[in-house]
Parts: structure tokens; sequence; C-alpha cells
């Protein structure tokens, strides 16, 4: 939850379309961090 609030606790778009559009940006950018801190395992030839 920390990094939601760094992207901000409000909505700033007013229009209901815009938020939602403004969300999606947000669940985006959180699935673009949470997979660079997803260890990549490779296995041994």
């Amino acid at each position: 939850m920390h990094c939601v609030k760094l992207l901000g606790q409000r909505l700033m778009a007013r229009d209901f379309d815009r938020q939602v559009a403004e969300l999606q940006v947000r669940i985006a950018v959180l699935n673009g961090y949470t997979a660079l801190g997803i260890p990549v395992t490779e296995a041994e030839r």
C-alpha cells in the first residue's frame, strides 16, 4: 500500500471515465514495479 500512497491518495480527474483511466495507469505502474521485484531463476546447464 505504500507505493499506492506515493502515487497519490486522491484522483485528480473529475470525469468518471478519466478517473477510470487514471486508476488503470496507476495499476500498470504498480504492476511494472512488481515485475521488477520478481526474481528470475534459470536452470543450470
